[in-house]
């Protein structure tokens, strides 16, 4: 959002000190990262205290394993930390305008949702076993069905798997090795390290992992040689 903002505020003329920084990625990265880490630790120790307050602890099976009955009393819904933790910074700091962000806030909010719901049944049978002076034991009928979440999983990998192979914005630039044409209006030129170079837009399924030079993932190698 500021990135939208800085870049409009640019066209009208008007600049800030300092704005310029947000369009480097490393710095809106440093921001995300350390705005992130404020929401979870000062915001999150409210809300957990919040829920403790309001008594929604976790409930714990007896299975007999070790350090089991650790986790008894510990807020439900506390990923609600880790959600806004990544929505927020995301939303102020990132390029709402790609597709990789769109669909990366598409999948948190969709998967936080099926936890939530989850998370929400649970506690509402336990309270529904208190209000009837009945001992509560945790049980997976409590929450979602379990084919529930296993199709709302699957529904997300089926809806982003298939953004990205028809989306035209998913696209990579490959520099291309010869002399271009002039009337060749696919290529295009870049100064690379005070060089031209010239690249082509493609569709390949290939990414690269951020802030690692030259290093390269192919998606193809995650599947049967076959295909």
């Amino acid at each position: 959002m500021l990135y939208h903002l800085f870049d409009w505020l640019k066209d009208q003329g008007v600049k800030f000190p300092g704005s310029e920084l947000y369009r480097f990625i490393s710095f809106r990265v440093l921001l995300a990262v350390l705005l992130s880490l404020f929401i979870t630790l000062i915001y999150g120790r409210r809300l957990i205290r919040f829920l403790q307050r309001k008594q929604v602890g976790e409930s714990v099976r007896d299975l007999g394993l070790a350090g089991e009955q650790m986790k008894k009393g510990t807020p439900t819904m506390g990923g609600i930390i880790i959600i806004l933790g990544i929505i927020i910074p995301t939303l102020l700091l990132a390029r709402l305008d790609t597709v990789y962000i769109i669909l990366m806030l598409i999948s948190t909010v969709w998967l936080g949702i099926i936890g939530f719901v989850d998370d929400y049944l649970k506690l509402r049978s336990k309270r529904i076993a208190q209000q009837q002076g009945a001992a509560y034991k945790k049980s997976d009928k409590d929450g979602l069905a379990g084919w529930f979440k296993i199709l709302g999983q699957v529904g997300l990998g089926i809806t982003v798997g298939s953004v990205l192979y028809f989306n035209s914005n998913v696209k990579i630039w490959r520099e291309y090795q010869g002399i271009p044409k002039g009337n060749d209006t696919t290529i295009i030129t870049k100064t690379v390290n005070n060089r031209a170079k010239h690249f082509v837009e493609t569709k390949e399924p290939i990414t690269t992992i951020p802030f690692v030079k030259n290093h390269e993932f192919n998606y193809t190698k995650l599947l049967p040689a076959a295909l």
